[in-house]
């Protein structure tokens, strides 16, 4: 009975209504609700944006670049601009035109602009048509780095809110730099200078006013206003460019009179991103990303890739590769050649050149084409004895012999008697090079050679001394360059960096160096390699003014022709043949004129460096332990002696496998022996033949001379020393016709480049 009253109370009060039946208390329901859900609707769109990191991404997802070691690009893949200009090299009218056309309120609004969107909305209605769009720059450039395409109101909420998150984290000039590099403007281009390459061949600095207003009238529909396709549509909407930036004080009304007096004359060119440089050496670069990156960091793209290429040095060995097959290549049978160049030191590919022509055939003879190394293997096999504590004066009989049924031969099937390695490693003698490998073994030689670079298989073949084993380029020569380096051993790569979109690096090249080969055996190689060009097969490969050391090597009836060498900075190698396998009528001096070719440019402004002095060889102690094979039955002489007693072995086995008969006796793995005596690549097979009758008393004449060729200690700068190379058949033998005769790089030129 005492409630009542109060109850009473409480109705006149609220004018006895219930509370929920109150007007303000819906409206105040409604706006907290609107709140809430707004605050709701904000998370969610943050919740599907990208990370606060990725707001400085300065690339297109799906793009790859790749960049030469001086900042060119050789390549670009996908929606990407060829230049990335920094905002200062853009001309101050062209920012100031794409803002009058795109976004006049760019400086003051915070990424979302109502008032423009107001007026674009009142602009198009007066003109009955699109001609101005409400998206600010900001929104745009969201669009381009982060959403796609599709029309939908949830696009243009994140877009929005995006836009306000970058303006958060980056500058106005940063946000337009980025813009202005990006946006798509039509005909594959993409950003400012792109466009101006291809509808005008100017650089941006070289734009007319007129220009740069047509190129800023492209942003909202490129391919409406494309001037190569609709000219029409192109100069109006220059010339509302131009009004909007004579009304925001841009520019006077007399510039733009002329301006938009000045005729619409188009230069076009091909986008540069479809431009590619190097392309043998891109290709692999490509290949090796999936070594260093995630399949779904790829997937996104947007990488930067920085590589090791020198494009000067690239440039010089494409020009010598080109020549070779252009000259020596019509007339010694070859058409097609590699090189490539490395660092020792940092395992750095400086140049590439994996074949002739990469438009119509792809495949990299650097890194894909697995081809017999000839006598450049004996260098391992020879580095595998001096470690073992082998002497180079220690000597072996150049004799006949045949080992389990395998017969070496020498080119033009003649003998040398007792030669020591120094001799037997310049003049390329086989039968010496396996009776090397005996004494020290396959195992030790095969992982000497696994350890310096060769990642190839290595079979345990009494042919292995020869280069019977398949190999390629780029290991065979990385493999070398641990001679440069004293014995240590350095990853052959061409990437340095790898950048996110972000221009985050994501990944950095570290390539320790292994010790290989010990110092002092490595010494010894070298100089024993450095008589081989400066006094017998590699003669072709001098430079003037700087020590060289390599080793050539031809595979059975000339199919490979190589050359491996090296400087204390840079070791190259070559390679020419036929991707077919057929016969060449070449040498592997043309291989070490190729070499030379390259060399000679590409160590121009180089510091002039000495390889080591030769340790002491009294008293070395080795560092790998022989392993010497033991055969089941050795005899001393040929096995066409035991057929048919004086008659020529021409129906022996090669000295590789012993599995080729055809065409035996026109090349053979020491053919380099061949070479000592004359490097004109330009034999004719007539000239060969006569050779070949006359080598043998060419070569017993020569014998007594045999000891002089050595190769001086580098304790003193090393003069270019004459060769004592075999004189031909025909000669003399007088030092007076020197005068009459061209030297023999005289000789090795082509007659006409």
């Amino acid at each position: 009975m005492k409630i009542l009253p109060s109850r009473m109370k409480t109705n006149q009060a609220t004018g006895g209504k219930p509370l929920y039946r109150r007007l303000w208390f819906w409206a105040g329901l409604g706006v907290g609700g609107g709140i809430v859900a707004f605050i709701y609707g904000i998370s969610l769109i943050d919740r599907t944006l990208p990370d606060k990191a990725e707001l400085n991404a300065v690339l297109r997802e799906q793009t790859l670049t790749i960049k030469a070691a001086d900042g060119s690009i050789l390549q670009q893949q996908g929606e990407a601009s060829r230049e990335q200009l920094k905002l200062e090299q853009i001309p101050d009218n062209l920012k100031k035109a794409f803002i009058a056309s795109e976004d006049r309120r760019f400086k003051q609004h915070n990424g979302f602009d109502p008032q423009g969107i107001v007026r674009a909305s009142l602009n198009n209605l007066r003109s009955q048509g699109v001609v101005e769009g409400g998206s600010t720059i900001t929104q745009q450039l969201t669009r381009i780095l982060f959403l796609k395409q599709e029309q939908t109101i949830w696009r243009k909420l994140k877009e929005v809110r995006l836009a306000q998150k970058m303006e958060q984290e980056l500058t106005k000039d940063q946000i337009l730099e980025r813009y202005l590099n990006l946006v798509y403007l039509g005909n594959g281009a993409y950003g400012v200078a792109d466009a101006a390459s291809v509808y005008f061949s100017k650089s941006p600095d070289q734009l007319s006013l007129a220009e740069m207003a047509t190129i800023a009238g492209l942003a909202p529909a490129p391919s409406l206003y494309a001037p190569n396709k609709n000219p029409e549509a192109a100069k109006r909407r220059r010339d509302l460019v131009l009004l909007r930036m004579q009304e925001d004080k841009i520019i006077t009304p007399e510039q733009r009179q002329a301006a938009v007096q000045e005729p619409l004359t188009l230069k076009s060119s091909l986008p540069k991103r479809v431009q590619v440089e190097s392309p043998y050496f891109t290709s692999y670069i490509q290949k090796e990303l999936p070594k260093y990156v995630s399949p779904k960091v790829l997937a996104s793209g947007g990488l930067v890739v920085e590589t090791t290429l020198n494009p000067t040095w690239q440039k010089v060995a494409e020009e010598a590769v080109a020549k070779t097959l252009r000259n020596q290549g019509r007339w010694e049978n070859f058409k097609q050649g590699s090189m490539v160049a490395i660092d020792p030191r940092s395992g750095e590919i400086k140049a590439m050149v994996g074949g002739k022509d990469f438009g119509k055939n792809q495949f990299n003879r650097v890194t894909q084409a697995q081809r017999q190394p000839g006598s450049t293997f004996k260098g391992f096999v020879y580095a595998t004895a001096i470690a073992s504590g082998k002497s180079p004066y220690d000597t072996y009989e150049d004799a006949p012999i045949v080992i389990d049924g395998y017969e070496p031969k020498n080119f033009g099937k003649n003998f040398h008697g007792s030669m020591d390695m120094l001799d037997a490693l310049t003049r390329s003698i086989n039968i010496i090079a396996v009776k090397v490998l005996i004494d020290v073994g396959f195992t030790p030689t095969i992982k000497l050679a696994h350890d310096m670079g060769i990642k190839s298989e290595l079979r345990p073949t009494y042919s292995l001394a020869l280069g019977s084993n398949e190999v390629n380029l780029l290991e065979l020569t990385s493999a070398y360059g641990s001679f440069a380096t004293q014995g240590l051993h350095t990853e052959p790569h061409g990437i340095t960096r790898i950048l996110n979109r972000q221009g985050k690096v994501i990944w950095s090249a570290n390539f320790p160096s292994q010790r290989a080969l010990d110092a002092d055996s490595a010494a010894i190689m070298t100089w024993m390699l450095r008589n081989v060009v400066e006094a017998g097969t590699g003669g072709a490969a001098q430079l003037d003014n700087r020590p060289v050391a390599g080793k050539t090597g031809t595979s059975d009836e000339a199919r490979d022709l190589w050359f491996i060498g090296y400087i204390p900075q840079m070791v190259t190698g070559v390679w020419l043949g036929n991707d077919d396998n057929h016969p060449t009528d070449g040498s592997s001096s043309s291989a070490a004129y190729t070499w030379h070719e390259f060399m000679e440019k590409a160590a121009e402004g180089m510091p002039i460096e000495k390889f080591p002095k030769r340790p002491k060889l009294e008293g070395r102690k080795g560092t790998i332990k022989a392993q010497s094979i033991k055969p089941k039955q050795v005899l001393n002489h040929s096995i066409s002696d035991d057929d048919s007693e004086g008659e020529s072995s021409t129906n022996s086995n090669s000295e590789d496998s012993g599995s080729s008969r055809r065409r035996r006796n026109r090349r053979s793995y020491s053919e380099e022996e061949q070479q000592s005596r004359d490097y004109t690549p330009r034999r004719k097979r007539r000239d060969r033949n006569q050779e070949s009758s006359s080598s043998n008393s060419s070569s017993e004449s020569s014998t007594p001379q045999r000891q002089s060729r050595k190769v001086e200690s580098d304790s003193s700068p090393s003069p270019r020393r004459t060769r004592r190379s075999l004189p031909p058949a025909n000669s003399s033998g007088s030092s007076g016709s020197s005068s009459s005769q061209p030297s023999w790089r005289d000789r090795l030129r082509p007659s006409h480049e």
